[in-house]
């Protein structure tokens, strides 16, 4: 594309069920979006950072964010091992107490994505996580 065309606007149509439409325009209404358009493009974009980091290799920032039981066996020492191995990765964390059993931690992350895909793979391996989200926030 040459580089005068790069922000042209294109205009393409998609079919969608009403319902999901109705519910769609809910949202964007609810969230301030100027317009549908606009609420696409975001979506669009954010899934494109979403999937990009899973097939390239550039440098990322993203937020693990992890929900587990505190109670189990060798659940934190494991935890605190995959965070030490990958600490060239890792900006800072926070942890935060759910309840009695249940911890949350969010965990920022700079580098490479596959260096970031290696340690979130290491976080689902450990019994006793409940739940890892990835949200990459931004493609350096």
């Amino acid at each position: 594309m040459p580089p005068d065309d790069k922000d042209r606007l294109i205009r393409f149509s998609i079919t969608v069920p009403e319902k999901l439409l109705c519910e769609f325009e809910k949202c964007y209404y609810s969230d301030e979006r100027d317009n549908r358009s606009e609420a696409v493009r975001f979506l669009m974009r954010e899934y494109i950072a979403g999937e990009r980091w899973k097939c390239s290799n550039g440098e990322i920032f993203a937020t693990i964010t992890i929900v587990y039981d505190h109670h189990l066996p060798e659940l934190t020492r494991k935890l605190t091992l995959a965070q030490h191995d990958n600490g060239d990765v890792i900006i800072c964390s926070t942890h935060v107490h759910i309840n009695h059993e249940t911890c949350l931690e969010c965990i920022i992350t700079k580098g490479l994505s596959n260096q970031i895909q290696i340690f979130t793979e290491a976080l689902k391996n450990i019994r006793g996580i409940k739940s890892v989200n990835v949200n990459v926030s931004s493609e350096i």
